[in-house]
């Protein structure tokens, strides 16, 4: 007999302009024991007024047992222009047996005859499932008391949302709006009263305040806020007097207040220092908008958009560390940060080093989250938003010291922290092995304690560069918590915090390690490797036994790894392939792998090959062939083989192919500044792998998009712009040049050595850039020079204008006018061209547009070469007249 079931229904409407509706909304709830039934949502349980921009709904619906939820039908009735809707997304929640389940329906689309693909109904499928615990299912409602101050703005159209903090959990985004239809919140003065319900949330600790960022948004200017528990009669209240805008000093839509009580201390509010350290490899940079959210102990700040920059210069660009003040009230440790962006398409993305973050400006300490990936959805992880959890914490500087201060021969202070044992029987035998980039130290340590201590001088092992803990070594009853590893060097000051936070568990043989953290070295990421045991397809190639190894890299070493599990053996079947993970500080470039293998019942082992793949970009393999038996007629009952790199393959940089295919239509950004009054006609031609577009007009530098239509030219290499009227008094500055496919949205960055358009000086009538793609070298920029043969005949030389178009296999140059303006009779004129490496040159076209008696010229030839290399001179013979009065009265020619 099946259960009648409520199931709970969380509408969420999305917060875009427009997104509410009137319309009737019907939803038919799919599982895999079959569906509901078409039914109409009738009445919110926790709002008037249903279906409101950036609102939440809550509805009933009772149900025979529908088994797992795996979509949602939902529509509405609403035809005809403005009768859309917006969907964020649908959550449900309900209770079967003992366990609470929460499964959530993404939707982000319109229902809308008149937007996106014109559809009322839409089919939503689950991105997962989760079990919630029963004690969430309390509920608390609260009366929210919100003053803002007389010189506030004029409200206008806002999103605002309260989340309130407390011990138990947070609540979810809260929407202030007003409870009755076309009544006007947060008027100069005004206080406004809301009804909210969140679950139990503990006692109370701080409350977040955020408004979204609206076109032409002038600001909240906040005074207070009361918040009062309808159950309890809990008060508490918050003096905020702040401004939440984006156009005064402190540039801030999001604001944190400590609550303040009797029974527990205020919190302070720290304004954060949060450093974005994007990576050296050419497209690591984005102009899309970054958000990071910092997690603690003790919450988090929520997701914040990184607006302004400390640090000068565009944001975000490549091998350049971007400084942000986030304003939030203490998160205690920090532990993780959630980092991501808005960009779309392939080269959207950035690569990311890492993130550090200070409590404050004056702090001497940060902590460090490093990635070492790209942020793109077709590069490195295909993400756009990811986790990382910190390695620990620096020095935020290197300490200045005196000469004779600084004392290598010092100790190093270190000190043990993790969870409590409950009595000294229960102790933990842990080895911490200390390696340094001449050796490394091994200290077994014997816990019996929440805290331990170890003084050392570690004088022989070199600069530490990693610390890697392995146990438990004996058997233990209870697992045991390793938090953290503070090391001090007694003499040079040096001092870093590595957060290994991580469980060391009975009948478990773990290594784990963190790397060193100095204040002025990028820290070395922790890699997960892939191990491919390849067992030979020979008669007795299988065997049983215990398998180690020893992986030794250009920049580091993994110590011993046992692949089998403590107590247990690994079986390797004849033509098998056993993969094993491991993870250790980066070693840089493979060179040689030990393996140890030990069988009980003296088993031969033939191993084929060990092909150890990274997870971590751009994902190397490194082969290792052996091709022989290990344990071959050894008299012992361990055997240890060395085994030399073979080869190592990196796979395509781009990970993930594109969804749909270009059809050569690019959204184009051009920002300039010292831009003549008198904006000049600018042309810009793209050069791809298949050819190159027609030219067309630049109608704007100042930054809004415009399209440009390519064609099928392949992959874009370079785009030339070229001025058509006469030349500048001064160079063009070029700020930005972006471009996004329509179709695929990839986005493209270009690169030049030159900071202007048309030369700094003006003189120049076309101006190269190189595309760039991610990790991937552009194509070069060239200096050629020009050497013009004027004939020796009589009348050989003229006084017209001199054009040349330069033809390579990569492209060519456009049209250019020869700066040199002397072609006498029997001279060699020079001339320098900068450009796109054009490749292996093959033809020129030169012309000149002089007519009548006396203007024609007698080309003997043209020389061309890269400047400073004389030794690949490229020579095209002419040795015809250019002249509209004699032969074929031509005035244009090709040579090749």
């Amino acid at each position: 007999l099946l259960l009648v079931l409520e199931y709970e229904v969380h509408v969420y409407t999305g917060a875009e302009r427009g997104a509410e509706t009137d319309s009737n909304v019907y939803i038919n709830l799919i599982g895999t024991r079959g569906d509901a039934g078409k039914r109409k949502l009738h009445r919110s349980k926790n709002n008037n007024v249903k279906f409101q921009r950036g609102q939440m709904d809550i509805f009933c619906i009772k149900a025979v047992s529908l088994g797992d939820l795996e979509k949602v039908l939902i529509s509405h009735d609403g035809a005809g222009p403005g009768n859309g809707w917006f969907l964020e997304k649908i959550v449900i929640k309900h209770k079967e047996g003992e366990e609470a389940q929460e499964v959530v329906f993404p939707c982000n689309r319109w229902l809308d005859e008149c937007q996106d693909d014109g559809k009322t109904e839409r089919e939503l499928t689950t991105n997962g499932k989760y079990f919630i615990e029963e004690k969430l299912c309390y509920t608390q409602r609260w009366r929210v008391q919100v003053k803002t101050d007389g010189d506030s703005p004029e409200p206008q159209e806002c999103k605002r949302t309260l989340v309130i903090y407390g011990s138990k959990g947070k609540s979810d985004e809260l929407l202030l709006s007003p409870q009755t239809p076309g009544y006007v919140c947060f008027l100069p003065r005004a206080t406004d009263e809301f009804i909210v319900e969140t679950g139990d949330l503990g006692d109370i600790y701080k409350i977040r305040v955020s408004c979204n960022d609206m076109p032409g948004f002038e600001g909240w200017h906040l005074k207070s806020f009361h918040l009062e528990e309808l159950h309890t009669k809990q008060e508490l209240n918050f003096d905020c007097n702040c401004w939440l805008t984006l156009n005064r000093e402190d540039k801030e839509l999001v604001k944190e207040f400590p609550a303040v009580t009797e029974e527990q201390k205020t919190l302070p509010v720290y304004k954060y220092v949060v450093s974005v350290h994007t990576g050296d490899l050419w497209g690591a940079e984005t102009f899309a908008n970054v958000y990071i959210t910092l997690y603690g102990k003790r919450g988090d700040t929520g997701v914040r958009k990184l607006h302004t920059s400390l640090t000068k210069g565009r944001k975000f660009q490549r091998n350049k560390v971007d400084s942000f003040l986030v304003e939030a009230v203490s998160l205690s440790h920090l532990q993780k940060v959630v980092i991501g962006h808005d960009g779309e398409g392939y080269g959207a993305g950035m690569y990311l080093k890492m993130v550090t973050v200070k409590e404050s400006q004056d702090s001497d300490k940060e902590w460090v989250f490093p990635l070492w990936n790209w942020l793109d959805s077709h590069l490195g992880l295909c993400e756009t938003v990811c986790e990382i959890v910190t390695t620990g914490k620096r020095l935020s500087l290197s300490p200045k010291l005196s000469e004779i201060s600084m004392k290598p021969s010092g100790l190093w202070i270190m000190d043990i922290t993790g969870s409590d044992l409950s009595n000294e029987e229960d102790s933990i035998c842990l080895s911490f092995i200390f390696y340094g980039n001449l050796s490394y130290k091994k200290f077994p340590l014997q816990i019996t304690g929440k805290a331990i201590q170890i003084k050392d001088e570690l004088a022989d092992i070199g600069s530490i560069y990693k610390v890697q803990v392995t146990g438990p070594h004996s058997e233990i009853k209870q697992p045991w918590h390793l938090e953290l590893l503070h090391m001090k060097h007694t003499g040079t000051k040096e001092e870093m915090y590595l957060a290994f936070d991580c469980w060391f568990n009975p009948k478990e043989d773990k290594c784990v390690e963190l790397p060193a953290l100095y204040a002025d070295q990028d820290p070395l990421p922790v890699v997960e490797y892939a191990i491919h045991l390849h067992t030979g397809d020979l008669k007795k190639a299988d065997a049983v036994g215990e398998v180690y190894l020893r992986i030794q890299g250009e920049k580091s070493y993994s110590g011993k790894r046992w692949l089998n599990s403590k107590n247990n053996l690994i079986t390797l079947a004849r033509g098998q392939v056993d993969i094993f993970k491991i993870k250790s500080v980066y070693l840089g470039k493979l060179n040689r792998v030990l393996v140890g293998f030990k069988s009980l019942k003296k088993d031969e082992w033939f191993l084929e090959k060990i092909v150890i793949k990274e997870d971590f970009y751009p994902f190397s393999a490194h082969v290792f062939v052996h091709n022989d038996w290990i344990n071959k007629r050894s008299k012992k009952d361990f055997v240890e083989v060395a085994i030399p790199l073979k080869e190592t393959s990196v796979t395509s940089l781009l990970v993930k192919n594109f969804d749909m295919k270009s059809r050569g239509r690019w959204q184009t950004w051009v920002h300039c500044t010292q831009v003549p009054e008198d904006v000049p006609d600018i042309q810009v031609v793209a050069f791809g792998r298949k050819g190159k577009s027609p030219a067309q007009k630049v109608p704007n530098l100042s930054d809004d998009p415009f399209l440009l239509i390519v064609g099928d030219i392949g992959d874009i290499t370079k785009l030339s712009f070229m001025l058509s009227g006469p030349p500048l008094k001064r160079g063009i500055k070029l700020h930005k040049l972006r471009l996004k496919d329509l179709d695929t949205k990839q986005e493209l960055g270009f690169h030049t050595e030159a900071p202007c358009l048309f030369g700094e000086d003006g003189s120049e009538t076309v101006t190269e850039l190189a595309a760039v793609w991610p990790d991937k070298t552009p194509l070069r920029e060239v200096l050629y020079s020009i050497s013009v043969h004027t004939g020796t005949l009589p009348a050989s030389g003229t006084d017209a204008n001199v054009f040349i178009t330069v033809f390579g296999e990569q492209g060519d140059s456009c049209k250019r006018r020869l700066r040199h303006s002397n072609f006498e009779r029997g001279q060699v004129s020079i001339s320098e061209m900068r450009a796109v490496d054009l490749g292996q040159l093959n033809k020129v076209l030169v012309e000149h547009h002089n007519v009548g008696y006396g203007a024609g010229w007698y080309l003997d030839q043209i020389v061309i070469h890269e400047s400073g290399k004389t030794d690949d001179q490229h020579v095209f013979l002419c040795l015809q007249w250019l002249d509209s009065g004699v032969g074929d009265a031509q005035m244009k020619r090709t040579l090749k």
